[in-house]
C-alpha cells in the first residue's frame, strides 16, 4: 500500500459545464455556438450548411481547458482578425473520436480520422473542415505554461500523431508522442464523459501537452514526468505500485522520479495517494456505487479502515456520507 499524505485536495466535485444547440432558435444556433466557444474553449467563426447540432462538455482547470465535442456538419476558422479581436496565446490539440477533419494552415491541408491528433497554436491562422460531423477532444494550455514545464519551442508546423492503435508498419515508438497522446486522450476523455466524470490531474495534462508539442526528443523532464505519471493512471488500481516500478518503468532512477515530482512540490506516494482518492470519489459520486470496502479495493487500497481515514482527511466528510447522499437522491 502506498503512503503519504494527500497534500493541499482539489476539489472532489468535477460537473463539466454542457452547452448545446438543441432547442435553440435554427437562426441563432451558429452565433451562439460561436458565443460559447470563445468563452469556454477557443474563439472560432463557424460556417454550417443547415441548422448545426451541437454539443460540448467543458472542462475548466485553473492552466488548462479541456472539452468533448460532438456536431453536425460545419467548418471552422480562425483569421487573423478573430485572434487580434480574442488572442489566446496557447497550444490546441484536437484529439479525434469520430469523423473526418480536415486541418488547413499555412498553406497545408491535413486530414486526420478517429485517432488521429493534431496540435497547433491558437494565434496562427487556422480552419478546420467536418464534411460528416465529428465527435472530438479538445486540450487547450498557455504557452507560457509549456515553456515553464519543458523545453518546447514554437511550431514550425502542425504536430501531427496518433493515439489511437499503432500503425501498419509497427508499433508506437517506446517513449514517443504516440504514448502522451494516448495518455492525454485517456485523461481527457474520463474527464469530460457524462457520467462519473474523473477530474484530471492538472500538472500532467500539462506534461503530456509539453511532450506532444517538443516531439520525441524535445520534452526533458515534462516528458519523463509524462511517461511517468501515465504509468500511474494505467496501474492506480495495483495496490502495490511505488516508486521503484514506476522509476523502472520509464527508465530513471528513484532520485530522479523524486526529483521530477518535487517540481509540483508533491512526492510519487502523495499523487498516488491522491489520484486513488479521486478515483474513488468518482465512483462513490455515482449511483448504484458498490460498498465502500469494495470501493477502496477497486482502487489500490488493501485497508478499508486507512482508505476511509485518508478519504475524510483529503475530502471533508466520510466515504459513506457520500455514498448514503447519491443513494438517497
Amino acid at each position: 500500500m502506498t503512503d503519504g499524505a494527500p497534500g493541499a485536495p482539489a476539489p472532489a466535485e468535477l460537473t463539466p459545464g454542457i452547452f448545446s444547440t438543441s432547442g435553440l432558435p435554427a437562426a441563432r444556433r451558429v452565433e451562439l455556438w460561436e458565443s460559447h466557444n470563445a468563452a469556454a474553449l477557443i474563439g472560432l467563426s463557424v460556417r454550417a450548411p443547415d441548422s448545426l447540432d451541437a454539443a460540448e462538455l467543458n472542462v475548466q482547470l485553473p492552466r488548462a481547458r479541456l472539452a468533448r465535442v460532438t456536431g453536425s456538419a460545419h467548418s471552422v476558422e480562425r483569421t487573423s482578425g478573430l485572434i487580434r479581436r480574442c488572442p489566446a496565446d496557447s497550444v490546441v490539440v484536437f484529439l479525434t473520436l469520430r469523423g473526418q477533419a480536415r486541418f488547413t494552415a499555412d498553406g497545408v491541408a491535413l486530414d486526420r480520422g478517429a485517432g488521429g491528433a493534431l496540435a497547433w497554436e491558437t494565434d496562427r491562422p487556422f480552419a478546420r473542415t467536418f464534411v460528416a460531423g465529428l465527435e472530438e477532444l479538445v486540450v487547450t494550455v498557455p504557452w507560457a505554461e509549456l515553456a515553464a514545464r519543458s523545453e518546447a519551442s514554437r511550431l514550425a508546423g502542425p504536430m501531427i500523431t496518433s493515439f489511437g492503435a499503432p500503425p501498419a508498419a509497427g508499433p508506437a515508438r517506446p517513449g514517443g508522442p504516440d504514448q502522451y497522446a494516448r495518455a492525454l486522450a485517456r485523461m481527457a476523455g474520463r474527464a469530460t464523459r457524462a457520467e462519473r466524470p474523473l477530474r484530471p490531474d492538472e500538472p500532467t495534462v500539462l506534461d503530456l501537452v509539453a511532450a506532444i508539442v517538443a516531439g520525441p526528443r524535445g520534452g526533458g523532464g515534462a516528458a519523463r514526468r509524462a511517461a511517468a505519471r501515465s504509468y500511474i493512471e494505467e496501474r492506480l488500481t495495483d495496490p502495490g505500485l511505488g516508486a521503484a516500478e514506476i522509476a523502472a518503468a520509464v527508465c530513471i532512477s528513484e532520485r530522479q522520479l523524486s526529483r521530477l515530482f518535487a517540481v509540483d512540490a508533491g512526492s510519487v506516494p502523495r499523487h498516488i495517494l491522491g489520484r486513488r482518492l479521486q478515483l474513488a470519489h468518482s465512483i462513490l459520486s455515482a449511483p448504484g456505487a458498490p460498498a465502500v470496502a469494495e470501493v477502496a479495493a477497486r482502487c489500490g487500497f488493501t485497508s478499508a479502515a486507512y482508505f476511509s481515514h485518508v478519504f475524510r482527511q483529503h475530502f471533508g466528510h466520510r466515504a459513506s456520507d457520500l455514498r448514503h447522499e447519491i443513494i438517497g437522491r
